[in-house]
């Protein structure tokens, strides 16, 4: 599978104006729908990213985002599936295919590969966090074959061998995501690569970094909402300006590390991208955490209650922040760093 770069969407596509005139102007549409008219519109085909262009791969991502964390989710997911189609040589995403990418392994159950005696490959198992589940066509899922190994495989939504559930989910931040439990029964499947291939290739750390740029994106459309009180207001207000110059600090040092880390991945495509993805996502979490707080506190209850894209995106930030693991992520990144070698005192060096 291979995607002419000429044909990537530009800049301007996602800029607040087109995306408003694709989307609608409010945060009524539901996320499905929305990836369905971005997927219609080519905006799905994103440069992939170590290619030399991610940079403007998250900064799709990151406006995105600012639109909807829930459409964000989607999005994000679709567009994932269709760079690890690109990069381990999977099948074609037919035109307006819809793809999610499931990948999350609950605790006791794991979704089982299976060949047939006919020569068929199945599914069968509960696969929980699918996010989409009830409104994608396909989904890249991972599983496990009969030797015990880690496997990927792409199904088709639409058989009788799959059913989706309402159950598996009950925050009401990222709500319109809608990622449920999935139950395979005897599911056709179609292998994606040899058996380790997805967590194995360079890519698999260039998706893991790319959901950071769309933190980055919701923290800066939360925080574009301080900036224009600031700016509108009749008379200076000390404690909100001071509110703002930290969030200023905080959205320019998170950005400055999305660019040099995008950079950084181009420049070294087939590089173990596992440092670059964790120092990305902790930095982002922590940007937008920093945001959060600071935005609601200077705004207080009017936007919260009263706006609903503010709103949303104030309830859906803290969840979607959970992909990270926190200091089980800064643990291993202090590990890394432990490692470096080459260094007279520290890495950090100007």
């Amino acid at each position: 599978m291979s995607f002419n770069t000429a044909t990537t969407p530009s800049n301007d596509a996602f800029g607040s104006a087109a995306l408003a005139a694709l989307l609608g102007p409010d945060t009524s549409l539901p996320p499905i729908d929305g990836l369905r008219r971005l997927i219609a519109a080519g905006l799905d085909r994103l440069p992939l990213p170590g290619h030399g262009a991610t940079l403007q791969r998250w900064q799709a991502l990151a406006a995105i985002a600012g639109v909807d964390l829930a459409l964000l989710k989607l999005y994000e997911g679709h567009t994932d599936a269709l760079a690890i189609l690109a990069e381990i040589d999977g099948p074609g995403a037919a035109p307006g295919s819809s793809w999610g990418v499931w990948c999350a392994e609950m605790p006791g159950a794991r979704l089982a590969l299976r060949k047939t005696a006919q020569g068929h490959w199945q599914l069968t198992g509960r696969k929980a966090w699918c996010s989409g589940a009830a409104g994608l066509s396909h989904a890249l899922v991972s599983c496990w074959n009969e030797a015990g190994e880690a496997c990927l495989a792409s199904v088709a939504l639409a058989q009788p061998g799959v059913q989706v559930t309402q159950e598996g989910w009950q925050a009401v931040g990222m709500a319109g995501s809608a990622s449920v439990d999935v139950v395979f029964s005897s599911a056709h499947a179609t292998p994606v690569g040899a058996p380790g291939a997805y967590l194995a290739r360079p890519g698999f750390w260039h998706g893991g970094a790319g959901i950071a740029a769309g933190w980055y994106g919701a923290a800066c459309a939360m925080a574009g909402y301080l900036h224009a009180r600031a700016a509108q207001a009749a008379a200076p207000d000390p404690l909100r300006l001071a509110q703002l110059g930290q969030i200023d600090c905080a959205l320019r040092a998170a950005g400055a590390l999305l660019r040099e880390g995008a950079r950084e991945i181009d420049q070294h495509p087939q590089r173990d991208a596992m440092a670059t993805a964790l120092r990305l996502r902790l930095a982002a979490e922590d940007c937008a955490t920093v945001v959060l707080r600071l935005a609601t506190r200077a705004l207080g209850a009017g936007p919260l209650c009263r706006n609903a894209h503010f709103a949303r995106l104030a309830a859906d930030l803290p969840v979607l922040l959970r992909q990270s693991h926190a200091e089980r992520d800064q643990a291993t990144l202090g590990t890394i760093v432990a490692g470096v070698a080459g260094v007279a005192d520290h890495p950090w060096s100007l």
